[in-house]
């Protein structure tokens, strides 16, 4: 048997005007799932490197990687995960989606109006102090 794939990712919890920004899966067996924009870290890059490389290719808009919200460990089907949910500012741009299907800023009060990847759930939970 054989072992399971291990997948490191950052993603940015993007803040504006009191809402974050999620984009929803365009592609493989979660499409139709909604996330944070972020991607893995490549070999020698810190988090704030990767995922400030990452937002800019997912979503052309510039941002500050201000703290880390948290940690979690998932393990789906095809693969474990290990990401880091980092709380971030918007400075510029507005996102233009290359790898979603959609793309929305949710205020506290619409974030459970979609269907969110089961890993970023209890981070959710701890985003909500940042919402209005």
């Amino acid at each position: 048997m054989s072992e399971r794939k291990h997948i490191d990712v950052v993603a940015g919890a993007i803040l504006r005007d009191g809402k974050v920004f999620g984009a929803c899966r365009s592609y493989g067996a979660y499409t139709g799932t909604w996330e944070f924009a972020g991607g893995k870290v490549e070999p020698g890059e810190s988090d704030e490197e990767a995922l400030i490389r990452e937002i800019r290719e997912e979503l052309d808009v510039e941002i500050a990687v201000e703290r880390l919200l948290g940690t979690v460990d998932h393990d789906y089907p095809e693969y474990h995960m290990n990401m880091r949910l980092y709380i971030c500012r918007h400075i510029a741009g507005e996102p233009q989606l290359s790898v979603h299907s959609e793309g929305r800023w949710f205020g506290r009060s619409d974030l459970y109006t979609v269907p969110w990847f089961a890993a970023d759930m209890g981070l959710i939970h701890r985003l909500e102090a940042d919402l209005c």
